[in-house]
């Protein structure tokens, strides 16, 4: 936690009763490295991936990567370095892998100055879950041409989506004017002979990589640096533009494609507002200088992020379980659209309101004591008098036009604790309590109003 939240063992010490500064130290010395934070990352995973509510929300198979960065408060830091996209200060990247369920397997703090395409399959084959990964997402700076290539020799597919896809060019085995329709797009030939003399050194490489001898993002980093005469970097380079020809004409005639990489981008940037909320503490500006120490900062916020979205998941599919014994179930139609990265019901700062007594919480909990899962909450009446909030909150995926949301699911909804039911068909009210309001042309975007939570996200609660 102290970790996650960028505290650091000092103000965590003070935060705990019964913890010292000296304990903390000599815990985080003694068991807090990577290793140990990527097997308890692949432990809340796995649970994850196994549990029915996750999978509504996909098959395991897809992923997606991307960078965020944090500012660095700290002189001359290690790898930290100035981008003129993030402004004058110096900042750090955490480029973390998610699956289609959700569950971020991998992160990687790198360099802000150099490209996410090199660490793609870092995370791809290093981490230590059980997710068997065959396609993958990035945007525009996780690609080039190698990494298409390398991509394909250790048997992922690569699909990023690329911006001002107009502006690249295929290439051709054949001459180019055998292809007259084409010919604007095409920028040259195959040179086919380089990747037959270097096979041999082509699956040197892909085999060094797959049994872990060296790590994708040093070898890729090198072939880039290598001067263009080289022979294993040419025929990489040409064997990758044979992938890339073959996805971009993919990509212009199947808009399935074009919609899971969207939908997989966007749930990693769902993924990133939520660990910017947790990250808060220093206005969440990193202060460590070594690369051991910011790596195990953007390892114990990964951690804390999956065991929120573990949380999440579980309490989803006990309330959409609760929902259906009372006879109110969740459309099938509307399943794939909650999401397990809402915050609101989770206390970042541990500042307590005092609402709830401690007699009462202890009532409660020797109450569902041999559940063992956090009592539900009693309906209690919102601030709006036509809904109602139970204690979980759950958010539709901002997804867009690439996966707009059932007409079902569109309509204004509310419910009442006491007098007449609104909502619904025949009077019924819908599970999902709004009321949602639609936000612009985007079908996928609602909002339910509450301008206490700014921050949030589009949110409806479960009544």
């Amino acid at each position: 936690m102290a970790d996650a939240t960028n505290q650091g063992t000092t103000k965590m010490a003070e935060a705990c009763p019964g913890l010292t500064y000296e304990k903390l130290c000599w815990t985080a010395d003694w068991h807090i490295r990577e290793e140990t934070y990527a097997k308890a990352l692949a432990e809340i995973v796995n649970l994850q991936h196994r549990l029915p509510m996750a999978e509504q929300w996909g098959d395991g198979s897809t992923s997606s990567s991307d960078g965020q960065a944090f500012p660095i408060a700290m002189r001359r830091p290690v790898i930290a370095q100035t981008n003129a996209k993030y402004g004058r200060d110096p900042v750090v990247t955490f480029y973390t892998h998610i699956s289609d369920r959700y569950a971020p397997f991998h992160t990687k703090a790198i360099s802000s100055t150099v490209r996410d395409a090199p660490h793609v399959l870092d995370g791809l084959l290093g981490h230590d879950t059980d997710l068997r990964i065959r396609e993958h997402y990035t945007d525009t700076a996780g690609f080039t041409d190698q990494v298409f290539a390398a991509c394909t020799l250790l048997g992922f597919r690569f699909a990023p989506r690329i911006r001002d896809l107009g502006d690249q060019r295929i290439y051709t085995l054949n001459r180019p004017k055998q292809y007259p329709t084409l010919l604007p797009l095409i920028g040259g030939r195959i040179q086919a002979r380089k990747i037959e003399q270097s096979w041999d050194e082509i699956l040197r490489l892909a085999s060094s990589i797959r049994m872990g001898t060296v790590t994708a993002s040093l070898i890729l980093g090198k072939l880039a640096s290598y001067p263009r005469q080289n022979g294993l970097a040419q025929a990489l380079r040409e064997l990758g533009r044979i992938e890339r020809t073959l996805f971009t004409l993919d990509w212009i005639q199947n808009p399935d494609l074009r919609q899971r990489a969207t939908i997989g981008l966007n749930k990693g940037e769902a993924r990133n507002t939520l660990a910017r909320a947790v990250f808060f503490h220093r206005r969440g500006a990193v202060r460590d200088r070594l690369r051991e120490d910011l790596q195990n900062k953007a390892s114990g916020l990964n951690l804390a992020v999956a065991a929120i979205i573990l949380w999440n998941t579980v309490y989803l599919q006990k309330a959409v379980q609760m929902l259906a014994d009372e006879g109110t179930p969740v459309p099938p139609e509307c399943m794939p659209h909650l999401s397990p990265l809402g915050w609101e019901h989770i206390n970042m700062t541990a500042i307590t309101s005092g609402a709830c007594s401690g007699s009462q919480r202890s009532r409660n909990c020797a109450r569902f004591a041999g559940i063992g899962y956090r009592p539900r909450e009693p309906y209690r009446t919102a601030r709006r008098p036509l809904e109602t909030q139970a204690v979980l909150s759950v958010h539709f995926s901002p997804f867009g036009a690439a996966w707009p949301l059932p007409p079902q699911c569109r309509q204004p909804v509310g419910t009442c604790l006491e007098g007449p039911q609104t909502g619904g068909a025949g009077g019924r009210p819908h599970p999902l309590v709004g009321p949602l309001r639609h936000q612009g042309p985007d079908p996928g975007a609602f909002d339910t109003g509450d301008a206490a939570h700014p921050g949030a996200g589009r949110s409806a609660r479960l009544a």
